[in-house]
């Protein structure tokens, strides 16, 4: 049993016209959907020939798709993987968008792949390690439309109507709501070539956005897959349309689809999500659909308020100075009311587990030298001192 990256180099001898699509596929490229291709692929507006994913090995750029460091090593080792088998080398891209607007807390980013077997993968990509990006995640889920939602609309329409072929729609986290809520709203024509819609671990949306948006016109082809331990895509989750699946690591860090295990040619699933964690989400949706669109909004400025005071731009900072970070953290928190102030320490604890496993993981190893190091120090003062007495 492995993961997406074990996937790849079992199936990637199998073309699409020889093997469908599969929910493995679909994961690694809304993964790849977070590479930075700014200036390799033909943006939206240009209407330019697409590019190779093999051909982008020789693009003097090609080292800046890997910037975000927080998963530099595994996204190097999906692209690698992806250009050794036929399944993915001469995979298109084209249709690229990529930008933030700080002043509209939105950051927003959209790729098309273009399959061998001539099917089209719209992909949008999740939160990205910015604190802008965060914000959005949560105005999204609780103040359904936001700007980002809107370009997701705009984007699938003037991709399919540039390419005529059955298409795929799909994201991670934030992607798979904008997946979704694209889905939603896209001219009725676009729609009805959509073959499957991929939610991984989104963000859900209340009641009242799901009927105005006429939800049933599209829900027999959603794929909505969560972790076992999931908060980020049990947000507004209730109807219980869901598949999980099991990850290799615990807690929030199973937000990460590079932790999720794959058995064969499919993700390995189990039957429910972690029962404490599920008793937690289903709190936290209770307490956010008793609240009115006002207190809403106030509770998403006051979040980011309280991130904001770590001074950090992104969850890299966060993480990377998390004792500062959590002291400027504990500091504005006592500005704020008792209840609130406990809904936030679950979200920013969210927040810190996600961004920072594998610095828990160095921190334990530490810890680990540490111990180990006092206990040497210990018995050598002891030889010491019984030298002495003697």
């Amino acid at each position: 049993m492995g993961t997406v990256l074990d996937f790849l180099k079992e199936y990637g001898r199998y073309s699409f016209r020889e093997m469908a699509m599969t929910e493995v596929d679909s994961l690694a490229l809304c993964q790849l959907s977070y590479l930075k291709f700014d200036g390799m692929v033909p943006g939206v507006k240009e209407n330019g020939s697409s590019v190779t994913l093999k051909s982008l090995r020789e693009h003097p750029d090609y080292e800046k798709l890997f910037a975000d460091v927080r998963y530099e090593q595994e996204n190097r080792a999906l692209v690698e993987g992806m250009l050794a088998g036929k399944r993915f080398r001469n995979l298109k891209l084209n249709c690229y968008v990529n930008f933030i607007e700080k002043e509209w807390e939105t950051q927003f980013s959209a790729i098309t792949f273009i399959l061998s077997d001539g099917t089209v993968y719209v992909a949008f990509r999740g939160t990205d390690e910015t604190i802008v990006g965060w914000k959005e995640d949560f105005n999204m889920a609780f103040l359904s439309p936001v700007p980002g939602q809107a370009y997701s609309v705009e984007y699938l329409n003037t991709v399919a109507s540039r390419i005529l072929c059955p298409f795929y729609v799909g994201g991670h986290s934030k992607g798979g709501n904008l997946a979704v809520y694209s889905a939603m709203n896209c001219r009725p024509e676009i729609q009805e070539r959509i073959v499957g819609i991929y939610s991984l671990d989104g963000p859900g949306f209340r009641p009242e956005v799901l009927e105005k948006c006429n939800y049933g016109r599209i829900a027999d082809r959603v794929r909505k897959i969560l972790p076992h331990s999931s908060l980020v895509g049990m947000l507004f989750e209730s109807n219980q349309n869901y598949q999980v699946v099991e990850s290799r690591t615990f807690g929030l860090a199973q937000h990460d689809p590079y932790t999720w295990l794959v058995e064969g040619d499919h993700l390995r699933h189990v039957d429910e999500l972690c029962e404490r964690r599920k008793r937690s989400d289903d709190t936290l949706n209770k307490w956010i659909l008793s609240l009115d669109e006002e207190q809403l909004r106030t509770f998403v400025d006051t979040l980011y308020q309280v991130i904001s005071a770590s001074r950090a731009d992104n969850l890299i900072e966060l993480t990377a100075e998390w004792k500062k970070s959590m002291n400027r953290i504990v500091t504005a928190l006592r500005e704020v009311d008792e209840e609130t102030t406990e809904v936030l320490k679950t979200v920013i604890k969210a927040l810190f587990e996600i961004a920072g496993a594998s610095m828990k993981e160095e921190m334990a190893k530490n810890t680990q030298n540490v111990i180990a190091g006092t206990k040497e120090l210990v018995k050598q003062s002891k030889t010491i001192l019984s030298r002495r007495k003697a």
